[in-house]
């Protein structure tokens, strides 16, 4: 620079790399080009779809392979999860075969979380400190209470299973169907009742029905783990091969044919639930011998689900102690 040439810096020594140089190399060029279509977000590595692909293709690969567990909710064959100290001990005073406790760190101790880890640790079951926030993620509304009881997928029956049990004690097989059933919640009520009146088991649709989750296991109050719950593909086929073995099938509707108070039900039996708004299916009402109606009062419309199936339940039972 003009009359500053003198000034230290200001003149750049030969040889020196740093600055502009001449030309660009074509950086300018390149960077003025347009760099093509924005790939799929599947075949972006770092997106989730490209890792969600990824994992369908191995499972695809492998179909005996367990899909792994997303954000800490079940999947959809993973193990179930009962919240909450109540629910919990309950559980394990019944015997659910439970895989692990999960306590919070930090929880406030009383005698229901006392009992609950006496239980685990009585039984073999693993007990496992976490974070409030792995059992947040469990639950939808977080009232966990600071425990969660892990259990493994139901096994369940074959309906054919139920007859052997039938037959194993001597007795006339006495099974529960249900048709439209979805609550988890009626579904435990029934298991329940059924096995505190004598019955051998109790058989599900395999589709369009409630199945054995941890809401179940609460309410049967552990009665599941004794009482054994057949799934059946198609219900209609099942109540076929029963009928076939000689049972009765008896069908609960407030229209029905024959009065509670006039059947008899000395020979085996299978008592077919229908949901509260829907009833019995067309199908599932055709392959019923009877249908069966339950004296109510006038001013009560219909009675719920697993009340129902307790009502004639125990009547079934007295009319077999006789």
């Amino acid at each position: 620079m003009a009359g500053n040439s003198q000034r230290r810096g200001a003149v750049r020594k030969a040889g020196t790399k740093k600055g502009q140089v001449q030309g660009s190399g074509g950086v300018r060029r390149r960077g003025l080009e347009g760099r093509g279509a924005t790939p799929a977000a599947k075949d972006r590595p770092y997106h989730p779809a490209h890792k969600k692909a990824r994992a369908a293709a191995k499972a695809a690969a492998n179909p005996q392979r367990r899909p792994a567990k997303v954000a800490g909710r079940p999947s959809e064959d993973g193990p179930e999860y009962v919240l909450g100290r109540n629910p919990v001990v309950e559980c394990l005073r019944a015997g659910v075969p439970a895989t692990a406790l999960y306590v919070a760190i930090g929880s406030q101790n009383d005698e229901r979380l006392t009992e609950s880890v006496q239980i685990a640790a009585d039984t073999g079951i693993a007990i496992l400190e976490v974070q409030k926030g792995e059992l947040d993620r469990l639950s939808d509304n977080g009232l966990h209470q600071g425990v969660a009881l892990q259990i493994p997928p139901y096994q369940y029956a074959h309906p054919e299973d139920l007859l052997t049990r039938a037959q194993d004690r001597g007795e006339a097989p006495l099974i529960v169907a249900l048709d439209n059933i979805t609550d988890p919640r009626n579904l435990g009520a029934v298991i329940r009742s059924t096995a505190a009146f004598g019955g051998h088991g109790v058989v599900i649709p395999g589709r369009r029905s409630a199945a054995v989750t941890a809401v179940t296991w609460r309410t049967s109050a552990g009665a599941a783990a004794r009482l054994p719950v057949a799934q059946a593909p198609n219900l209609n086929r099942a109540l076929a091969d029963y009928a076939a073995a000689g049972l009765q099938v008896v069908g609960l509707d407030a229209g029905g044919d024959v009065d509670l108070d006039d059947y008899r039900a000395d020979t085996g039996v299978v008592v077919v639930v229908g949901s509260e708004g829907k009833g019995l299916s067309r199908l599932v009402r055709e392959n019923c011998d009877s249908i069966l109606s339950i004296p109510i009062a006038s001013s009560v419309e219909s009675l719920n689900a697993s009340v129902a199936a307790g009502v004639v339940l125990a009547e079934f039972a007295r009319q077999r102690r006789q």
